[in-house]
């Protein structure tokens, strides 16, 4: 499966990136291009990898998201991933990156926030 990444502008001089698909060995290398290159074009208040659309990744997509947060940071920009998808949410968990990148719930898609919380 392929991967393709839309970047939207949000408020307050937020960047999104958001990737579609399989991150892996193949494709890994588009998430660290999409986050050089807003970041060669500006520096953005910050960047938000919203990772709900993703439906694999591994070890090398891993990786990529690790390097994409350093090169933010050297750059003086807070790189956070929003919405991760269940695996992905998994995957940053075992190995032990999910703190790195603000420690995102994972995307429960057709959930409501009042349907888990219980009481509400």
């Amino acid at each position: 499966m392929s991967l393709s990444i839309v970047k939207s502008v949000l408020s307050g001089g937020v960047i999104e990136i958001a990737p579609r698909g399989e991150i892996d060995v193949d494709t890994a290398y588009e998430v660290r291009e999409a986050v050089a290159e807003v970041l060669a074009k500006g520096r953005p208040a910050r960047i938000e990898l919203n990772m709900r659309l993703v439906t694999f990744i591994d070890s090398v997509g891993i990786s990529a998201m690790v390097a994409g947060f350093q090169t933010a940071e050297v750059s003086g920009v807070k790189l956070v991933v929003t919405e991760p998808s269940r695996f992905v949410h998994r995957q940053l968990w075992v190995t032990g990156l999910l703190g790195l990148f603000g420690a995102p719930e994972p995307y429960l898609a057709g959930v409501a926030a009042r349907e888990v919380l219980p009481g509400a």
